[in-house]
């Protein structure tokens, strides 16, 4: 309720807004003479849609009503899409009274803003009636492992987090594949567990260290139904991707797998395909003069093609030809496909500057137009480079889920030319994990100001 008040009024102050707005340049606005009522459907459309958008995005979990970094992360995602969809259907279909851009973007920023004025109130009251410990989640967890302490230490330095580990108890055979901290209480033995819910009242029981056979992780899970506690798994068996970890039926047979990650959603593909079509083309069109001042200035150092073209590979491993300003000489790969490095012997004196400045990768925005390439992702390799890469470092391949872009969330921390491969993979899984149309937006403008290991 809050949040459909917030943005409601929102709405309502973009319509006085615009009015305003207009009448100070003397345009007679139809909003003007038909007056406010007559946008009434406006305003329960786009409310509706915010609050469908924000249900989408996680906005009401109930875990994230103390997290106020979450729920500004996923209001901030809602009232990005939010403004897309209202100004694809108002264009889609016909819409009486006409609704401006203006009107939807002053909308999008005032009713984000009043959102986040009010959970943030909300958070206040609930922090300051203790309610917030009694929204808490109450977990045990069963063994302990490298995974058990990397939770433990999370929730201990959040004190927003929404879970509490009231303790700990051995497997079934009454040991830890990993002895806990001493800051979480060994509550007893595995068959106390009864005895501990009676006196804990637990909301979730964790099973960390699968050391247990079948039947008896049967047995937990059947006993947790019973008392109506969550049963939860960490999945050991699964390094990467773990968000996207889905329980699924195959012919009937319950099967776990990586099968749901932000970009697998036709919405969110559609959302980052449209951002990419319309960057890629306002791209374009501001790097004509770019191409045409530094072409001539290659070709005056190095007489030869302006243009490079490097076969890379792509989403599903999908090989395309990825366009550049020519930055080297023309005989820089006579000894076969190598890295950039640092005072590299084969650039041209202007093709220093280019890489610093990311000036030849202006033509990769045609690979985004026509599809190959994303303003996001993981920077494209080359296959001869790939085959190798694959073989010598853990998930390598994992980064070809999604298309690869101009610039990435590894790229903006550093992460290229010769660095640590085992920690750019890390940055581009993280990304793969966690795209939001915010995090595109903060990468992007990152690009602009961090050029470090550019070479």
């Amino acid at each position: 309720m809050g949040d459909m008040l917030a943005f409601l009024g929102g709405m309502i102050l973009a319509f006085h807004a615009r009015v305003h707005l207009d009448s100070l340049f003397g345009l007679e606005l139809i909003s003007l003479r038909l007056g406010i009522g007559s946008y009434r459907g406006h305003f329960i459309f786009g409310t509706i849609l915010f609050l469908v958008l924000g249900s989408r995005m996680g906005m009401y979990s109930t875990q994230n009503v103390i997290r106020l970094r979450k729920t500004f992360i996923a209001a901030m995602n809602t009232a990005a899409l939010w403004a897309l969809f209202y100004l694809f259907l108002s264009l889609l279909f016909y819409v009486w009274p006409p609704i401006s851009r203006i009107f939807v973007f002053i909308s999008m920023g005032g009713g984000l803003a009043l959102v986040l004025i009010w959970r943030r109130l909300l958070l206040a009251v609930i922090e300051w009636q203790g309610i917030a410990r009694l929204l808490r989640l109450r977990l045990l967890v069963v063994g302990w492992n490298l995974e058990a302490n990397k939770l433990a230490q999370a929730i201990m330095n959040d004190p927003a987090h929404p879970y509490d580990i009231i303790g700990c108890l051995p497997t079934a055979h009454n040991k830890y594949g990993l002895n806990p901290p001493k800051e979480i209480r060994r509550l007893g033995d595995y068959q106390e567990i009864k005895e501990v819910h009676k006196r804990e009242r637990l909301d979730i029981i964790l099973l960390s260290d699968l050391d247990p056979n079948t039947n008896e992780i049967i047995a937990l899970s059947e006993f947790c139904q019973r008392e109506m506690i969550q049963f939860k798994i960490v999945p050991t068996y699964f390094q990467i991707l773990i968000s996207g970890l889905h329980l699924e039926t195959i012919s009937g047979v319950p099967v776990l797998g990586v099968a749901r990650l932000p970009l697998d959603s036709r919405l969110f593909r559609f959302f980052k395909r449209s951002m990419d079509i319309v960057g890629a083309i306002v791209g374009l069109i501001l790097s004509v003069p770019l191409v045409a001042v530094f072409g001539a200035l290659v070709y005056r150092e190095s007489p030869g093609p302006i243009i490079y073209r490097q076969r890379r590979m792509g989403r599903q491993g999908q090989l395309f030809e990825m366009y550049k300003i020519r930055s080297m000489r023309l005989d820089a790969e006579k000894d076969g496909a190598q890295w950039a490095q640092p005072n590299d012997h084969r650039r041209l004196k202007i093709g220093a500057f280019m890489r610093q400045w990311n000036i030849d990768e202006v033509p990769q925005f045609w690979n985004v137009l026509i599809g190959q390439m994303s303003l996001v992702g993981p920077r494209p390799e080359r296959p001869e480079l790939i085959e190798s890469f694959k073989d010598q470092i853990r998930h390598y391949n994992a980064r070809h889920n999604i298309k690869p872009g101009m610039t990435g969330w590894a790229q903006i921390h550093g992460q290229r030319g010769e660095t640590n491969l085992d920690e750019r993979i890390r940055y581009d899984l993280y990304y793969v994990e966690n795209w939001t149309p915010v995090l595109d937006f903060y990468i992007m403008a990152l690009t602009f100001l961090r050029n470090q290991n550019a070479y």
